[in-house]
């Protein structure tokens, strides 16, 4: 399902509710996009002749796939206005990637916004929103806090700043972890839709310790095992993440979606794709 206008869209969808990520640590994951926090290290990256996932294209499919997944849309660029409290006890959330007031992304979103076009529509907001970080509180952001974000969203430094920080954050830290396990684009994006749910902290739950549970199981191409048998372990594990919670209980981004991919062999996550997310059937030409 598509949304024409997000701000009049009907209550919060099984995509939007997943957003009970465990995020209290995203912005130290995202201090070091290299990937230092998840253990990367970039000597002895696996080559592979296929495009990585931060090849242009492939990453466009990326976004395609999560925002297939996170606002039922294959439109991910129509999201920057995106903007509603979805009562998952972490405030407000909102943009490309479902920055949250509570959780930290996005406070250092807002304030990459003012470091680069000082005292924008935003900038005001920065003190409320360093008080209700770690909350689901509105206090100092109501009424005009929406408003403000989807006047903002028409910027395109404010635009650019939601990319940055969703590269620095989730998907450049996704990808050289990713390189670093020799797995090719499929897995790099199994990886990045895992951390944009689950985030990086030491709960079970987190990505590390989803991808922990793997390696019990089956080892990376990088430690000489088999991708897909690897893939298939790795997403054994999210799935049992998913379900400790029941705002993750509905696992069809995994189901339908990537195992999809997977069971096709399909490791470079090359085009034509078809997948469903919550029912919802999606197609990459």
């Amino acid at each position: 399902m598509v949304y024409a206008d997000r701000e009049a869209a009907a209550p919060a969808s099984p995509a939007r509710l997943s957003r009970l990520s465990r995020r209290t640590v995203v912005a130290a994951l995202g201090a070091v996009a290299s990937g230092a926090l998840l253990g990367v290290s970039r000597a002895g990256t696996a080559s592979a002749a296929a495009p990585g996932l931060d090849d242009p294209a492939k990453k466009e499919i990326a976004m395609k796939l999560v925002s297939s997944a996170e606002n039922s849309s294959l439109d991910w660029k129509a999201q920057y206005k995106y903007i509603e409290d979805i009562g998952d006890g972490r405030g407000y959330t909102a943009g490309i990637i479902g920055f949250c007031s509570g959780t930290g992304d996005m406070l250092d979103l807002v304030q990459l916004y003012a470091d680069r076009k000082p005292g924008n529509v935003l900038a005001k907001y920065l003190p409320a929103l360093r008080k209700v970080n770690g909350t689901d509180s509105h206090e100092g952001l109501d009424p005009n806090y929406p408003r403000d974000w989807r006047k903002a969203a028409q910027d395109t430094a404010f635009q650019q700043a939601q990319n940055d920080e969703r590269d620095r954050v989730y998907f450049n830290p996704a990808v050289a972890q990713g390189k670093t396990d020799g797995l090719r684009a499929l897995g790099q994006f199994i990886y990045y839709d895992a951390i944009v749910m689950h985030g990086d902290g030491d709960d079970s739950t987190s990505f590390r310790n989803i991808r922990k549970r793997a390696l019990r199981s089956a080892k990376p191409p990088a430690q000489g095992g088999d991708e897909t048998t690897y893939l298939n372990a790795f997403l054994d594990a999210r799935v049992w993440a998913m379900k400790q919670e029941e705002a993750h209980s509905d696992t069809s981004r995994v189901d339908t979606a990537q195992r999809v991919f997977l069971r096709k062999g399909n490791l470079d996550l090359n085009t034509p794709l078809d997948w469903k997310v919550y029912g919802d059937s999606y197609h990459i030409g």
